[in-house]
């Protein structure tokens, strides 16, 4: 499989802080890689050096795609355009019928961000992120403040969308059962200064139910490795 991104030694410090300690990592196109660490560890610095937003103290990262979709915790819209208005600024030829109907979104394109609820804000962050039609896909805690429910909705929407396109997809979370859900591999880090402890398969099929037997059996697995 061709890399769609490669980590080599990664190390970053804030001055005496130390981050993240020596990374080693390799994603391919079209995979779904999680990276599942407990809160702090530095999951989020790794994605803003992976994005470009923030430079590494030492190693590199190596990319080779053009576009990246980036899906925050919050929801960081503008919040005097409207939900079209949002998406048309990151894509102005963007075809937003198209990426809003599949999400439930149809007949909200007019509203602005302080009309929707929660969920429905995190499925226009979502758009937002599908609309440049990325080659990778960066979820930075997506789903955390999301109530079960509309967590598993948009997480399918994501997996249909990823079924149609297959982008690549880095995540990171501290929550087992989105992690295996989202997953083809999960590194599992250690708290800060993180290391990666482990990268393991997921070989849980297509389909997934968070009651099969199989994702238990897998979750009180990664429970014990954490």
């Amino acid at each position: 499989m061709d890399a769609c991104v490669t980590v080599k030694n990664l190390s970053k410090s804030f001055g005496s802080l130390a981050v993240l300690e020596q990374w080693n990592l390799e994603l391919g196109k079209g995979e779904r890689l999680v990276i599942l660490g407990p809160s702090g560890c530095g999951k989020t610095t790794f994605l803003r050096i992976l994005s470009g937003l923030e430079r590494p103290t030492s190693g590199t990262v190596e990319h080779n795609h053009m576009r990246i979709g980036f899906v925050f915790q919050e929801s960081r819209l503008i919040p005097w355009r409207t939900v079209e208005e949002n998406l048309r600024f990151v894509n102005p030829e963007g075809e937003i019928k198209e990426i809003l109907s599949p999400l439930k979104l149809t007949g909200f394109s007019h509203y602005l961000p302080s009309r929707l609820s929660g969920g429905m804000r995190q499925r226009v962050n979502l758009a937002r992120a599908l609309v440049i039609h990325p080659d990778l896909l960066i979820l930075d805690e997506a789903f955390t403040s999301l109530d079960i429910k509309i967590k598993l909705e948009i997480m399918k929407d994501i997996h249909c969308w990823w079924l149609k396109q297959r982008f690549s997809i880095i995540a990171v979370t501290h929550d087992l059962k989105e992690a295996l859900l989202l997953a083809d591999r999960i590194a599992i880090v250690t708290d800060r200064p993180s290391k990666i402890k482990n990268i393991i398969d997921v070989p849980l099929g297509i389909e997934r139910k968070i009651s099969s037997s199989d994702f238990i059996r897998m979750e009180s697995k990664l429970l014990e490795m954490m």
